[in-house]
């Protein structure tokens, strides 16, 4: 069985990390390289940093910060937002991103993702799916950092992009984010139960209980969290030491 993988999602926006509610009260906390020296000896099995902005200001990646910010990671790395084409997404593997999520252009141009993965490897590409639980119950994929609906279904969205050779998925919640009250397991099986490629949880993490919850019932191959590490005493070695004390196959060393 593979090993689940417990990973920090840095959320970067014009000149320094922070982390809001529900996509929204963003707040600073802190930088990133100082942010990764931390996570660096943390037993952190990935780090995914996302430039919340870029899309909705229409700007490229910050290839000179990727550049800096991966000479500081020591595990493999994701990077996105404001990825728009195969030279964007080439540009970021170049300066040492290991994998790119794609979100906004995953929607809009589809044919990205069969081009990044055909370029430079499935394992390269990653969709990062934002969803919302609407009035009537039902789940929907949003874009453009969470403000415009796409109208389909996560677990459709996420069908359709492993079939055009999405490699992971990075799913979050977009009410739970930030709010630590938990995953939104049901979000979370109905997309992991449809795809055959890993489905990374992200969006309400406040306890290594939250991330026991995604693994088993949910589904999750892997969990994202943000707030958790950065507003308690919690750490990312603590939650492996928690999720191999109940049976969950983790890396520590």
């Amino acid at each position: 069985m593979l090993k689940v993988r417990v990973m920090p999602t840095l959320l970067f926006k014009n000149v320094g990390l922070v982390k809001g509610i529900g996509f929204d009260s963003w707040r600073r906390v802190g930088g990133v390289i100082q942010s990764m020296k931390v996570y660096n000896l943390r037993q952190v099995d990935e780090m995914v940093l996302l430039d919340i902005s870029a899309t909705l200001e229409g700007r490229r990646p910050d290839f000179q910060a990727v550049d800096e910010y991966a000479d500081a990671c020591f595990v493999p790395f994701t990077v996105g937002g404001g990825v728009r084409t195969v030279d964007d997404v080439k540009g970021l593997l170049q300066v040492g991103a290991d994998k790119v999520a794609l979100n906004t252009a995953a929607f809009e141009s589809p044919e990205l993702i069969r081009e990044s993965a055909d370029r430079f490897g499935v394992q390269c590409v990653v969709v990062s799916i934002d969803a919302r639980r609407m009035p009537d119950g039902t789940y929907m994929a949003f874009t453009h950092a969470g403000t415009r609906p796409t109208g389909e279904a996560p677990a459709t969205s996420a069908r359709r992009v492993a079939a055009l050779g999405a490699g992971e998925i990075l799913l979050t919640s977009i009410e739970r984010d930030g709010t630590m009250a938990g995953y939104d397991v049901e979000l979370v099986r109905q997309v992991s139960s449809v795809v055959d490629v890993p489905v990374i949880a992200s969006g309400g993490a406040g306890s290594y209980e939250h991330m026991y919850e995604a693994i088993t019932a949910g589904g999750a191959s892997a969990v994202a969290a943000a707030s958790i590490f950065h507003f308690t005493e919690q750490t990312p070695r603590e939650a492996k030491n928690f999720l191999r004390a109940r049976g969950i196959p983790v890396r520590v060393d």
